[in-house]
């Protein structure tokens, strides 16, 4: 799920999560059907979508009809309705669904998701929430990205100690425990960094790490 192909993906639930992701993914040129049981919901998407239609929770005939397996991808992004939520992602996964995201209110509906197999779990309002509070308190952190295993990836202002300074010099896996996998200067994005890769004023890096040692280059003056 990492090229650029055009893919069909299936977005069941377009609340604020859900529209959002179907919005953006059909503005990135992939086909999108957004299904949701509100009809004011589907008319509201419908202009930002391939196509969007009203489907009731329990309308098992209908799901059947989507043609799920056909999809690269279905998210059911459903996270205030628990019994709506699951019923959701039995169907899907009972339909052969490829590869399927679920949205999560809390961390025991998380854990109900993860029995019923979903392939990943998702807690958008916790994890902005996080990326806000981050970037309030460390000026340096401008986004991050939380990632399996405790490990994150952190989009950040260079430290000033880093600046003028090449990356053999800072020797970041070493001291520090983290990699650096891109430099951004202006609109320019520098993916290909070698030992004498200098890092200047306004420059901002993509940092990946265990979250403890990203959080300690996240502190750095």
């Amino acid at each position: 799920m990492t090229d650029n192909k055009r893919k069909q993906y299936l977005i069941i639930g377009v609340g604020r999560f859900g529209s959002a992701l179907a919005k953006t993914l059909y503005e990135m040129g992939h086909e999108v059907l957004a299904v949701d049981a509100s009809a004011e919901r589907v008319a509201a998407i419908t202009p930002y979508v391939t196509n969007a239609i009203q489907v009731a929770p329990a309308d098992e005939e209908s799901m059947r009809s989507l043609g799920i397996r056909n999809f690269d991808a279905a998210v059911v992004a459903i996270g205030d309705d628990l019994q709506h939520s699951i019923l959701m992602t039995v169907l899907c996964k009972e339909m052969g669904a490829r590869y399927l995201v679920a949205k999560a209110s809390d961390a025991m509906h998380a854990k109900v998701l993860l029995k019923l197999g979903v392939d990943r779990v998702v807690f958008p309002e916790r994890d902005m929430g996080e990326r806000i509070a981050r970037s309030m308190v460390n000026p340096h952190v401008l986004d991050l990205i939380n990632l399996p295993s405790g490990y994150q990836i952190s989009y950040i202002s260079c430290p000033d100690t880093w600046k003028e300074r090449s990356l053999q010099q800072i020797d970041v896996r070493k001291r520090y425990g983290v990699s650096i996998l891109a430099i951004y200067r202006d609109s320019e994005i520098q993916m290909d960094l070698r030992a004498e890769t200098r890092l200047a004023a306004g420059n901002n890096l993509l940092v990946l790490g265990r979250r403890e040692a990203v959080e300690k280059v996240e502190g750095l003056d």
